[in-house]
């Protein structure tokens, strides 16, 4: 009885290192894959105004919430990507924009970046969630505050 209570007491502890492994099995492909689709797209169509761009990470689900200078923000991404398309973009205003990854989250098809967005007179901090659809990975919900320097 003994050696049956401790196979099955190493056979959980196996199973239970075995599951914390897995969960935390983030692999430096997907951290990367974020980070450059951040880079290429996220950043770099907010920058410009280009709204193509921005289509190439955010799922056509996606939804923004928040707050900006203390008031609520909730958007649907056609609203949000129509303010993209009608506001002078950052490029064009020449004023600074900078766009920081502070951190990126992976458990397997999942992850959640944290980003800093200074823009304007605007210093937002930024939770992403991602999803890996297709083998992409694409933001499908955005959550911003914005907050002071």
């Amino acid at each position: 009885m003994k050696t049956l209570l401790f196979t099955a007491f190493l056979t959980c502890t196996l199973l239970v290192l075995k599951a914390q492994n897995f969960k935390k099995m983030e692999t430096t492909q997907d951290s990367t894959s974020i980070a450059q689709a951040l880079e290429n797209y996220y950043f770099k169509g907010i920058y410009e105004g280009d709204i193509n761009t921005l289509g190439h990470i955010l799922n056509p689900g996606t939804l923004l919430f928040g707050d900006v200078k203390g008031q609520p923000y909730a958007k649907t991404l056609d609203q949000y990507l129509d303010g993209v398309a009608h506001r002078q973009s950052p490029k064009d205003s020449g004023k600074p924009f900078k766009g920081t990854i502070i951190s990126i989250d992976v458990i397997n098809s999942i992850a959640v970046a944290k980003v800093t967005v200074k823009m304007y007179e605007f210093n937002y901090d930024e939770f992403l969630s991602f999803h890996k659809i297709d083998n992409q990975w694409m933001i499908v919900n955005k959550m911003i505050t914005h907050v002071s320097e």
